[in-house]
């Protein structure tokens, strides 16, 4: 009987202490999951499950709720407040009244900075910031970049919510996130999604008209779009948002949907948190954004494989940005960079995309050097590289060089009868087109008629050479009509 009771004993202190044992051992691996994380970046918190094993989006929504804003603008009187014929018919002055516009923010600090799109609030008269809360605030715009359309806004407050900053580094494609704006001027509203993808450069917020925007407001250009990619509802109004992940920390802000109607059709896209980090710090400290350039070109994603197999080149085999040209007097020709050369890593980051070089460089300001990892002749090497800052001036001086090179084509002024033809007031003609050059590559035939380069109406290179310069940007926007009378649209970068 005492043998019994005492091997029931030691059954039951066994139990326990592997129970206990069991348990320790998860609470320290549990510890662990978050990983490690960039300095500065809020470290993320383990998603919350709902009892069935979903993510619970609750805790998120409601922290991040009171903190994204609705933006109101207002712009000069272009819309009559009442149609009346009689006044039309003989051209007699009609009562204006101002035209409006909304999109969402973010409060970034307690003291009301507010971060939205560059796009929202672009040419207005007055901008009204109302919290979910029903407060309501004056704005006063403190910057812009429209190349990668951030605008800084302040409100006179204090103690305001906001939304804490998380790593945009370390999103995952595959993780939920939560989109939270202002969509079709409704009431704050929250979505939820996955991160499609990452690094994406779509050249969508360089077609004004077409319906590429999540507002109706139109921005000129964008030189850096590495955007975050999410499967998570986005309208008109969401412009200007948060997209957060399940723990609530902001990586990016919503800008822009892919979309043949102008609403949502399956992909919405958002700037990296960490580059508007840099962008929302120069503005608040200097008024502007002051930003580094390596100085080299590469072919746009849309044809860089037709570029590569022109080359004989196997676009399998080019892990890494394929360099087409090295800029005269930059920092990458400083450090011996060439045409050929094939970029892998950036300070100990590998970056596969074009995409993620432009945004990794547009992190650093002039004067910064970098490190890159590039392969030559299918050896890795390594080179510091200190990034040259850029004038007006010298962007004007190399648009003018690099654009006969980067587009592998020359121009000349349109003739009367191609105007007749599609009923146009200028342009101008491809007079030659360079094998292997952007346009071969591209399948542009000489006789091509380019109409617009970043939106403006062009009848000379000189045109063309001020349409670049004014731009301010990276990223080229052509329109214009082949041979055979087909309009088209291409996107491309200058470089980084």
């Amino acid at each position: 009987m005492k043998q019994a009771v005492f091997a029931t004993v030691i059954a039951l202190l066994s139990a326990i202490l592997a129970i206990a044992g069991y348990r320790y051992v998860d609470s320290r691996a549990g510890n662990d999951v978050s990983g490690s994380f960039f300095s500065g970046a809020i470290p993320a918190k383990a998603t919350v499950n709902s009892s069935a094993g979903n993510p619970d989006f609750v805790q998120a929504a409601a922290s991040v709720t009171p903190a994204v804003v609705h933006v109101k603008t207002t712009y000069g009187g272009t819309a009559p407040a009442s149609r009346n014929p009689i006044f039309e018919l003989f051209g007699l002055p009609q009562e204006y009244r101002p035209a409006r516009g909304a999109g969402s923010g973010v409060l970034i600090s307690p003291d009301g900075f507010i971060v939205t799109n560059n796009h929202v609030i672009e040419n207005t008269t007055g901008i009204e910031v109302v919290l979910p809360d029903k407060r309501s605030y004056e704005a006063r715009l403190i910057g812009r970049d429209p190349s990668t359309d951030l605008a800084l806004l302040k409100v006179e407050g204090s103690q305001l919510p906001i939304v804490p900053l998380g790593d945009s580094d370390s999103v995952q494609v595959g993780e939920w996130v939560l989109a939270v704006g202002y969509p079709l001027s409704l009431n704050s509203t929250v979505t939820a999604g996955i991160v499609s993808a990452k690094g994406r450069s779509i050249g969508i917020l360089n077609r004004p008209g077409q319906g590429g925007y999540a507002d109706p407001a139109q921005v000129a250009n964008t030189a850096i779009e590495s955007f975050i990619q999410t499967d998570a509802a986005i309208n008109p109004g969401n412009s200007g948002g948060a997209l957060v992940n399940t723990s609530g920390h902001l990586i990016g802000i919503n800008t822009a949907i892919a979309s043949q109607t102008g609403s949502y059709a399956g992909y919405g896209f958002a700037i990296p948190v960490n580059l508007m980090q840099k962008v929302v710090s120069d503005i608040r400290k200097y008024g502007e954004v002051k930003r580094g350039y390596l100085g080299v070109t590469f072919p746009v994603p849309a044809v860089e494989d037709q570029i590569m197999r022109s080359r004989g080149i196997d676009p399998a085999e080019v892990q890494g940005v394929y360099i087409m040209g090295v800029q005269p007097e930059s920092g990458a020709a400083a450090a011996g960079l060439q045409e050929g050369d094939i970029i892998q890593g950036i300070d100990g980051v590998g970056v596969g995309s074009s995409a993620e070089l432009s945004e990794r460089i547009a992190r650093h300001y002039p004067g910064d050097k970098v490190e890159l990892t590039y392969l030559r002749n299918g050896k890795q090497r390594r080179v510091r590289v200190e990034l040259k800052g850029s004038t007006g001036e010298s962007e004007s001086e190399i648009a003018g060089k690099e654009l006969e090179v980067r587009l592998g084509a020359s121009f000349a002024p349109l003739p009367d009868r191609l105007k007749k033809r599609y009923d146009l007031s200028g342009g101008v003609q491809v007079a030659t087109v360079r094998p292997g050059g952007f346009f071969d590559s591209a399948g542009i035939p000489e006789g091509t008629v380019i109409t617009r380069v970043n939106g403006r109406l062009v009848n000379n290179l000189a045109d063309i050479s001020k349409a670049l310069a004014a731009s301010r940007s990276g990223m080229v926007r052509l329109d214009g009509i082949t041979p055979d009378g087909t309009a088209f649209v291409f996107n491309f970068p200058l470089g980084a």
